[in-house]
This record gives C-alpha cells, structure tokens and sequence, in this order.
C-alpha cells in the first residue's frame, strides 16, 4: 500500500474509534487513554479536552498508541502537545460526550485542550490475506506478502 493510502486509513480509522493511550516521552507515568478528536481532513494534528489538572497538561514530547476497532490496523504516533485555548475551536470540537466530563461546559475552569502536533508514525494493517489466513490456521509460515502492509511515515 502506498504512504498516502495507509496514512489516510490511519485517519479513516481514527474517526470511527478516536481512542488512543497517551503519554509523556519523559516521564515515569505510564499513558493513558484519551479520546482524540480530529479537525476535518486534518492529518497534521488531533486534539485532546482534559482537565488542568491532567499530568498531560504540561505538554512536550508524547507518543500515542492506536488500534482500530476490528484490531486490524495499528499505530504509534510521535509529537508535541501543547495547550490551545482558541474558543472557536473549543466551539468547534465540542461534543456532548465532552460536556460530560465538564460540568462547567465551555466555561469549565478546569477544561483544557491540548493539541497534538504530529510529527511521525508507525503504522501497521493486519489484514492477513485469504492465503496467510489459511497458513495461520494450520501453523504455515505466512510470507511478508501474505501480511498486511507496515509504514514508518513523517506527518505534519
């Protein structure tokens, strides 16, 4: 599959199950699971409603970890969070299922977005072909061909 392709299933993916684990690259903390939320056909950025208090607040360096709802696609995202208070893009990325966690709405003294700046990715497609499925049900050896596609891609 080509860059362009797998990266734009990445995004596909993505918006029908927006749910990542994320954490500092320099911190102890281990990540945590996070709701990520696109802009679009944006595939520069995601962006995250947390509250102040979050340990991701701080921003820096992150990587995030993905996989899809059918577990046949999967990533590692590389970038930097930083905070984003535009109101007009709060408006814009507010949902219902985030005025649940914000009693406050908008307003919410603790709500914080933070924003997700991609920089580079790992992305894998588990779709094993007809052939490699077969191999795998009676213990074959599955050839590279017969597995799904792998990409080490810059984003951003």
């Amino acid at each position: 599959m080509a860059e362009r392709a797998i990266i734009d299933r990445f995004f596909r993916e993505l918006k029908h199950s927006p749910f990542v684990m994320i954490g500092l690259d320099d911190t102890p903390d281990h990540s945590q699971p996070m709701t990520a939320q696109t802009l679009g056909d944006r595939q520069d950025a995601l962006w995250f409603f947390m509250a102040k208090d979050n340990r991701l607040a701080i921003g820096g360096a992150a990587m995030a970890q993905f996989m899809s709802k059918g577990h046949d696609f999967f990533a590692c995202v590389h970038g930097r969070l930083s905070a984003d208070q535009d109101p007009a893009l709060i408006d814009r990325l507010w949902s219902k299922q985030t005025e649940a966690w914000f009693p406050g709405g908008k307003q919410d003294p603790q709500l914080l977005l933070l924003r997700y700046d991609l920089e580079s990715a790992e992305l894998w497609e588990g779709d094993v072909s007809l052939t490699g499925q077969v191999k795998m049900l009676f213990g074959g050896t599955i050839k590279p061909s017969e597995a799904g596609d792998h990409a080490e891609v810059r984003l951003g």
